[in-house]
Order: C-alpha cells, then structure tokens, then sequence
C-alpha cells in the first residue's frame, strides 16, 4: 500500500512539472507589468503567472496559519477555564445526597 502510495506521488508530482514545462515554453512572450505606482520590468508571461501563484499561496497559508494560531490560543483558554470549573465543583459532586 505505501508502494502505490509514493508511486502516486511520484506521477503527480512528475505531471505537475510536465505541465509547468509545457505552460512556460506556451506562454514565452515578455511583458511589462504596471501596479500604478511601479512599472516592473519585461518577463516573460508564465513568469508573472507563476509568480502570483507562488504568491497567492504563500499568502493563504500565511492567513490560515494566523487564523490556526487564534483558535488554538481560544482552545488553550477554554481548556484552562473547563479544569478551573471541573475542580471547583469536585468537592461538590463527592457529598452524600441528603434526601
């Protein structure tokens, strides 16, 4: 299982690089890039592309990971506030019932 397992792996990775081989020799022409302020230099097409995918990547998991932090940060405190309820009510829950 862990055989078919990496020679999957090994296919997708293997089709991903042919793919981006093929996008960067289809996508050659060099073009300029404007951002209002700036104007970047003549790259070729797929390098732009790329470039903001590479990006845009980056910067989700840079979000997802400060989103990740905030909630493990609200999990620790709840954890905290649940084992400061549970041992204030312990002597409680070891009385005899009085009927």
């Amino acid at each position: 299982m862990r055989l078919i397992r990496r020679l999957m792996i090994a296919v997708v990775l293997l089709l991903v690089l042919v793919l981006g081989l093929l996008f960067t020799l289809q996508n050659s022409v060099p073009v300029p890039i404007d951002l209002l302020v700036v104007q970047l230099t003549e790259r070729p097409l797929a390098v732009w592309v790329l470039t903001a995918f590479a990006l845009g990547g980056f910067l989700g998991v840079l979000v997802s990971s400060v989103a990740l932090i905030r909630l493990q940060s609200s999990r620790a405190r709840l954890r905290r506030r649940l084992e400061r309820l549970e041992k204030s009510t312990a002597p409680a829950s070891t009385m005899p019932v009085v009927q």
